[in-house]
């Protein structure tokens, strides 16, 4: 006969058992699906206003959980925005951060392997980790997702790849940018489905043992502008930056392809009996260029116009989040580590303090939204930006401007000669916060849109 006590933890147990599946999750650290898009515009998404083209599973993530509207990237530019990310912290504050995007194979310029980093972080914790994707955070062997936090990695290190041949130029000797750990291989196949079936094959060796941080980061939908079925394109060109190729009709298929891939990966996610506890994350390094919709915003990808900032962000977990919310809550790159490592149950090192804030209390409905105060700076055109609260001072080739983004969300009213005050505190606000920041040297790159390449815009 079992003793009162043993019945009561067998009775314990078993209650424990019937409970609801979610209730149960949420004691317990969410698996994290980080999904990162590249240069995509803020209406890209049926969700956000695309109307040429439809994204039923980016559109139905949303519908999940949570839809933001104030979601911004760490920069204008690719690099940069992953340095804000995978730290927690100002890009600004590392030399490799400064670049506009960091550029050539064999830069010495990348993220320090000592750094503490997003998947070190929650690997410190017991997750498994794994990057598929683009990681762009300098060359190896100096440097590399496996040298900063990742278990595995299967991707390319560089900014862009041909979809098809995955090489970083158009030369017929050029080696493929693609590795599996850091052993450089080729593969057939329209790069964003790889990463997709890196990311569904990694899925099916996971259980509710041990949780998982998965990166996919995909090029998509960042040139060259080929669809799945442009194999033809990708052999005539002349360029990567085609400047003479691309289409709203190609357009419309590299993020349809995108879309696809990840309504895979979310279906394995599920076969698997993970999704309830996965922590879901869709969002993009900076805005959209060429062929991309930022409307209602004005400007793009290398501009700290709204349109160059700004990203569509989608938030889905189950356990924990209701579904069909739409969010105002002002948020950045940065942000998402000390977010998601408060949902590990961990924090970020206090000897690397994050510039980003911890914004679980707000996505799980515990607390209101916060008012933020943000900065970025940007080479190209001596541009700077700070918004705080609905107020947004941009400067650029220094003409000085002052939005109020509640009411003109496309920047055409400047504000600058009516709000004086503001303007100069602002102004005198980013002149503080730059002071604590590595200062943009001549040797920095960067990258800009000129009038020889876009139409629309003005200069060389």
């Amino acid at each position: 006969m079992s003793s009162p006590s043993r019945r009561g933890l067998l009775q314990g147990l078993g209650a424990l058992a019937l409970l609801p599946a979610a209730v149960r999750a949420a004691d317990a650290p969410p698996n994290i699906l980080f999904i990162l898009a590249d240069d995509m515009g803020w209406a890209d998404l049926g969700v956000y206003g695309a109307r040429d083209f439809a994204t039923p599973h980016l559109d139905g993530l949303a519908a999940q959980g949570i839809r933001f509207t104030q979601g911004y990237a760490n920069s204008a530019v690719c690099s940069a925005t992953r340095f804000g990310l995978i730290t927690g912290r100002y890009q600004y504050r590392l030399r490799g951060g400064l670049e506009e995007p960091i550029a050539g194979a064999g830069d010495q310029l990348g993220l320090p392997p000592e750094h503490p980093t997003l998947p070190s972080l929650l690997k410190a914790r017991g997750y498994r980790t794994a990057l598929f994707g683009k990681w762009h955070l300098g060359a190896l062997p100096k440097f590399g997702p496996l040298k900063s936090g990742y278990d595995e990695f299967f991707g390319n290190t560089g900014g862009a790849v041909d979809y098809f041949t995955h090489k970083a130029g158009v030369a017929e000797q050029l080696p493929s940018d693609l590795f599996e750990g850091e052993v450089r291989v080729d593969k057939a196949g329209y790069y964003t489905d790889l990463i997709a079936e890196h990311g569904q094959a990694f899925l099916r060796r996971q259980t509710a043992a041990q949780p998982f941080l998965l990166s996919l980061h995909f090029t998509a939908p960042h040139w060259p502008w080929e669809g799945p079925g442009d194999g033809a394109v990708s052999r005539r060109l002349r360029s990567l930056n085609h400047t003479d190729g691309g289409s709203l009709k190609t357009y419309g298929e590299i993020v349809a392809a995108l879309d696809a891939a990840v309504g895979r990966v979310l279906a394995t996610l599920e076969a698997q009996g993970l999704a309830q506890n996965t922590l879901v994350v869709f969002t993009s390094d900076n805005g959209g260029e060429r062929f991309s919709n930022t409307w209602p915003f004005s400007g793009q990808k290398s501009e700290l116009l709204e349109g160059g900032i700004r990203v569509p962000t989608l938030l889905r977990w189950p356990a924990r989040v209701k579904p069909g919310q739409v969010s105002d809550q002002v948020l950045i790159s940065m942000d998402w580590l000390p977010t998601l490592l408060a949902a590990a149950g961990g924090a970020p090192d206090p000897a690397y303090p994050s510039d980003g804030a911890n914004l679980l209390p707000q996505i799980l409905g515990q607390a209101p939204a916060v008012t933020r105060k943000l900065f970025w700076r940007y080479k190209a055109n001596a541009q700077r930006a700070v918004r705080d609260g609905d107020w947004k001072y941009f400067q650029t080739a220094g003409n000085e401007f002052l939005f109020n983004l509640a009411q003109d969300s496309r920047e055409r009213a400047n504000l600058a000669e009516r709000e004086p005050g503001r303007l100069a505190q602002l102004r005198a606000d980013w002149q503080a916060w730059n002071a604590g920041m590595l200062p943009i040297t001549d040797d920095v790159r960067t990258y800009k849109i000129s009038g020889k390449v876009q139409a629309d815009r003005p200069g060389n």
